[in-house]
């Protein structure tokens, strides 16, 4: 009897490699560790892949992709910097050649103050300035304060396509601007901010960070603020609802509702151009702003 069983019990285990259920009831193997060749294996892999004060590693600053600046974010960079007012900290040279410097390294004093002294002061220490304009390349962004140093852009033929369809030249004047009287192109100082790679991805506070060892914006008033203060209550009233109203001109729709979505020129049964401003997407609620000539004339909204 004994003898059988023992028998029995070797014939199981030898066929086991054939029984898939036999397999199944056995603990599973630990699996083996593979290190890529040349890899070197930390002594703590845990605690080195676990992301600082609990933060998930596919969060974590090592993981995170660095984006290239968005159109909405210049758009918002124009809106809440261009135009602000600040004191200058630094004297800031003048001249087309302007001011560069060179993101994420120390302020280059010596060839700061070579361009001071080759070029004179645009603006001196302590000096109110202000933003007149930005302008943005692939690594740079460049900053215009009290109208900047390049002079003034020159006039140029603009291509325009009709509604027809057949392309027509015609030659306009482009009007630059110029910022508050008094302020002239040419005659102020610019700032070129080098990125030394695709300019990221930054909101106004970062870009105002960026100039503030040139720029002081604490304790100066909005020029956003002073420019809606100058309005009629009606049109202050209109913005801070955030809605649209005949009678506005561009700037004014952009404060109040920013920037369309879409624009439609076209000319009119009496032969005026006429300019659709186009907020949303059909089927959902779609806002058409019409201009005509500078100003609104009508508004409509989709579905009522």
């Amino acid at each position: 009897m004994t003898t059988r069983l023992i028998l029995g019990l070797a014939f199981l285990f030898l066929s086991s490699g054939d029984v898939p259920r036999v397999n199944s009831l056995l603990p599973p193997a630990p699996p083996s560790a593979v290190f890529p060749p040349g890899e070197q294996i930390p002594l703590f892999p845990e605690a080195l892949s676990a992301a600082p004060d609990g933060q998930d590693a596919a969060q974590s600053p090592a993981n995170a992709k660095a984006t290239t600046l968005q159109e909405t974010s210049k758009l918002a960079l124009i809106r809440y910097v261009s135009g602000e007012f600040a004191k200058a900290t630094k004297s800031l040279p003048a001249g087309k050649e302007g001011l560069i410097v060179y993101v994420g390294k120390p302020l280059n004093t010596e060839l700061m103050n070579r361009a001071l002294a080759t070029h004179g002061a645009a603006i001196n220490s302590g000096d109110k300035v202000q933003i007149t304009s930005l302008d943005f390349r692939d690594h740079q962004i460049i900053v215009d304060l009290n109208g900047g140093g390049r002079g003034k852009k020159h006039l140029r033929d603009r291509f325009h396509i009709e509604l027809s369809g057949i392309p027509t030249m015609q030659t306009t004047t482009e009007q630059q601007e110029t910022g508050p009287p008094g302020l002239q192109p040419g005659l102020g100082s610019t700032i070129y901010l080098d990125f030394g790679k695709p300019v990221p991805d930054l909101s106004p506070s970062d870009l105002k960070k960026l100039l503030s060892p040139f720029l002081n914006f604490a304790g100066e008033r909005s020029a956003a603020v002073e420019w809606v203060d100058t309005l009629p209550p009606a049109m202050k009233k209109a913005i801070a609802e955030r809605r649209p109203m005949v009678g506005m001109d561009r700037d004014e729709v952009i404060a109040a509702i920013g920037k369309p979505d879409h624009k439609v020129r076209e000319r009119d049964s009496q032969g005026n151009d006429t300019e659709d401003w186009i907020y949303g997407e059909p089927p959902s609620k779609t806002v058409f702003v019409c201009f005509t000539g500078d100003r609104v004339t009508t508004i409509r909204q989709y579905p009522e």
